[in-house]
């Protein structure tokens, strides 16, 4: 054996060593692993904890939510339900009010229609009473006309020129008609004083026979006397503070003693205190 050979024991006794070194560095390197790990899973423990605090306190929170919504929905609901009766409510009022206005426009449509056709058949009708009326009318003028040419006009006693002469009522209705004398009619008996106009007129005598008779007329605290005079005949007189000439006219005698006609006055000559 040279100087230099290891002897067998020694180097199994360094191999040893070096196994066991290698071995307590695993060690020591596996328990500061195992070190660093158990920090790493303390640090993640923490973290979850915190995480499921959270996670419970968003759940809870969560929950409080959801109750709060529900009841907000809840009253929403009912609230929504009232408003919608309430509008449906409204709505079939409006619709009946609208029903009830459009029966009402229809009716009163009906009604103006009738109306107007019944004013559209009055101004017809008034049209046809208008057209006869014109023809009434002109008919009237040409017999006025005609009554007013038979009519005579003549001298009265006085001998002032008289207007036409009325010999019965109807003719007096036309001389009525022209306007511009005014005519009172009278009936007097034998023996009566009766006012006619602004005078009063006396029958004194009278023959139906001979047509004759005799009349006193009062005007003026003055008694003019017509004596034996004719019918159809006029008899003037002036009377009033501005004298006017008016007339008398007795159309007809009968068997009682009773004469009838009428006294003539201008236009502007004072009326009867029971006309005025």
């Amino acid at each position: 054996m040279s100087e230099f050979d290891t002897p067998p024991s020694r180097q199994v006794s360094g191999a040893l060593i070096g196994v066991i070194a290698a071995t307590m560095l695993l060690a020591v390197g596996g328990l500061v692993w195992s070190y660093v790990l158990s920090g790493r899973l303390t640090h993640q423990q923490a973290a979850l904890t915190e995480a499921s605090e959270q996670n419970t306190k968003l759940a809870a929170e969560l929950r409080e939510t959801n109750a709060r919504l529900k009841v907000t929905t809840e009253e929403l609901g009912q609230s929504l339900g009232l408003t919608q009766k309430q509008l449906e409510s409204r709505a079939q009022e409006i619709l009946s009010r609208e029903q009830a206005d459009s029966k009402r426009l229809e009716t009163a449509q009906k009604a103006a229609e009738q109306h107007i056709t019944a004013v559209s058949s009055a101004v017809s009708d008034v049209k046809t009473d208008v057209g006869g009326v014109k023809t009434d009318v002109a008919k009237t003028q040409n017999d006025l006309a005609s009554a007013v040419t038979q009519m005579q006009s003549m001298k009265g006693d006085l001998g002032m020129q008289s207007g036409l002469i009325a010999r019965n009522h109807d003719e007096l209705e036309v001389l009525k008609h022209k306007g511009d004398k005014n005519y009172y009619e009278f009936t007097i008996s034998k023996g009566e004083k009766k006012p006619v106009s602004t005078v009063s007129l006396e029958l004194k005598k009278s023959d139906p026979k001979k047509s004759r008779f005799t009349l006193n007329v009062y005007a003026d605290d003055k008694k003019y006397e017509k004596k034996d005079k004719n019918v159809n005949e006029p008899l003037q007189f002036y009377t009033g503070k501005d004298p006017m000439l008016y007339e008398i006219v007795v159309n007809s005698i009968n068997a009682k003693n009773q004469i009838s006609g009428y006294i003539v006055t201008p236009k502007g000559a004072p009326v009867p205190p029971a006309i005025q």
